[in-house]
């Protein structure tokens, strides 16, 4: 009867064990699959944005840089970088979870980390200069007008023409900042409100008399909220990413095999 009452314990123990383990198992398997998922997703509009950015490349001429200090800070390149980041993080922790490969899997939280770190230290970088970024922004912008009609800056052109006409704003700090460029009182056309040919010269009554960097710090602060949801949602999504790739690397490593799906 004691042999009999320790076998039917051992068994219970044993049972309880198995229960465990098959839990464990399908938490980790439930975990991959949903990192997975998640990367595909991420890898795709990686792929989306890259293809964005390509897009806009060949079609320079409406999305050029306004800093002639940074011919290469365009809104294509700008988009190919960020696309192609996203795309080889993607891919890092998809391929790193549906292998359960220790190595892609701690590429994939080194990348996060460094991403998240840049973050953070341009952002406390910005708040701290903010002043003198704001003055060396402006300076610079003024620098580019001064290519507004030149020829090998078509792009350049067009990209004032569009955020003056889309933003209801002319020049940096007002109107002004144009006669040093196009002449005495006169003005891009789209600073006109009410935009005809011409319609800029020699007018300084009907234009836009509010300066387009004013009119983007304006913008800036109406939507801040959003971009603070937005900024805090990419940033909870980096720190779940960091913690499932670790949490799965740790499993691996612990039992030094692969879990089957």
């Amino acid at each position: 009867m004691v042999l009999e009452a320790w076998s039917i314990e051992a068994f219970e123990g044993i049972s309880r064990e198995f229960k465990k383990c098959n839990m464990a198992r399908g938490c980790l398997c439930c975990l991959k699959y949903m990192m997975f998922l998640f990367n595909l997703i991420f890898w795709l509009c990686g792929c989306g944005l890259l293809g964005v950015g390509i897009w806009l490349s060949v079609s320079q001429g409406n999305f050029a840089t306004f800093s002639p200090s940074f011919p290469s800070l365009s809104a294509a390149n700008l988009v190919i970088a960020i696309g192609t980041v996203i795309m080889v993080t993607g891919f890092l922790g998809c391929l790193g979870a549906i292998k359960e490969n220790k190595c892609l899997l701690l590429s994939f939280f080194i990348v996060l980390l460094i991403i998240l770190l840049a973050e953070l230290i341009l952002l406390i970088l910005f708040f701290v200069y903010m002043d003198k970024v704001s003055d060396s922004a402006k300076k610079d912008l003024k620098e580019g007008m001064k290519l507004y009609n030149s020829e090998n800056n078509v792009g350049l052109k067009n990209a004032w023409n569009i955020i003056q006409a889309e933003m209801k704003c002319c020049g940096v700090n007002d109107f002004t900042d144009w006669y040093s460029v196009l002449g005495e009182n006169t003005v891009p056309d789209r600073c006109c409100m009410e935009n005809s040919q011409d319609c800029g010269r020699n007018s300084t009554e009907l234009v836009w008399k509010t300066g387009c960097y004013e009119r983007v710090m304006t913008w800036f602060d109406e939507n801040k909220h959003v971009l603070g949801s937005i900024g805090m949602c990419i940033l909870i999504m980096q720190i779940l990413g960091m913690a499932f790739s670790m949490t799965l690397f740790q499993q691996i490593h612990r039992t030094g095999k692969k879990y089957d799906a």
